[in-house]
């Protein structure tokens, strides 16, 4: 029998492997990111914030990195492995769903030279296909939301982390006391029933006995990062119609507003979480 999360899985995969997708994320995010960037002015270029979020989260490990073995799920395009790796010389496991991001991850990362650092495993984070144990530092940047059981994600990620070992991750949420008529179109958007949230996953941390190193409340990013999607993708849409079909880049913008307005109507939360196992 098939799981529900066995479909949000599926749904996700097929979105991710679309041509319209992956040119859709691989030219307005260069090819590296598809995560929420920090923004230290209304125009700075996404790739600049996006890289910012990955330093934060780097200096909040309390680790040495260059002696770590990382896991990202649900990696992308790779971007902050490939960064995590330049900058302290871990060894980095990138674990994700879309075959197509994966190709593209192991070209740019074979063409930085850093093949022998960075490892690309096709699959999920709902069955990591690793040993238990396996790891010092999980990371993962705006993937659980697509999870269609995101406690047997926190489980998983329990099992392949070494005692001592800490979780890092950013996620779009939902807000405690949410309208459900404003978050209805995100999640349409999305086709999920709900988002997770930050009280959410601290009660996940707590069921399995986490410490809480930090939690980060983030959520103005959230808004801001989807306008500066939407201005970009409005001012190359001539550009991006000769790699994404007319219909897809109207759906975007159509989802980019509903994020931006769910977000500024204070429906979306989004942060740093950062977790260590005892």
């Amino acid at each position: 029998m098939t799981r529900p999360a066995d479909n949000v899985v599926d749904t996700a995969r097929a979105y991710y492997d679309s041509d319209d997708a992956d040119n859709f994320y691989y030219h307005v995010w260069g090819g590296e990111d598809i995560h929420i960037g920090l923004y230290e002015s209304e125009k700075e270029p996404i790739v600049d914030a996006s890289r910012r979020t990955v330093d934060r989260m780097a200096g909040m490990i309390r680790r040495d990195l260059a002696s770590a073995r990382l896991l990202d799920i649900g990696a992308g395009y790779g971007g902050s492995a490939r960064r995590l790796a330049e900058r302290s010389g871990c060894h980095c496991t990138c674990l994700n769903l879309s075959s197509v991001q994966n190709r593209r991850n192991r070209e740019a990362t074979a063409a930085r030279g850093l093949a022998d650092r960075i490892e690309v495993v096709d699959g999920n984070f709902e069955d990591l296909p690793f040993a238990d144990s396996a790891f010092e530092v999980v990371w993962c940047q705006d993937s659980i939301l697509h999870s269609g059981d995101r406690e047997r994600v926190f489980r998983e990620v329990d099992r392949v982390l070494r005692s001592g070992g800490e979780f890092i991750f950013t996620d779009p949420m939902q807000t405690e006391d949410v309208d459900p008529a404003v978050l209805q179109p995100v999640l349409d958007r999305i086709h999920l029933a709900s988002m997770g949230s930050i009280a959410t996953y601290r009660n996940y941390a707590d069921r399995l006995g986490w410490e809480v190193l930090a939690v980060e409340d983030l959520s103005p990013y959230l808004p801001r990062h989807y306008g500066r999607v939407l201005e970009e993708l409005e001012s190359r849409e001539d550009e991006l119609l000769d790699v994404c079909s007319r219909d897809y880049l109207e759906r975007m913008k159509t989802g980019l507003r509903h994020w931006i307005r769910a977000g500024r109507d204070g429906a979306l939360a989004w942060g740093i979480l950062h977790f260590r196992k005892p």
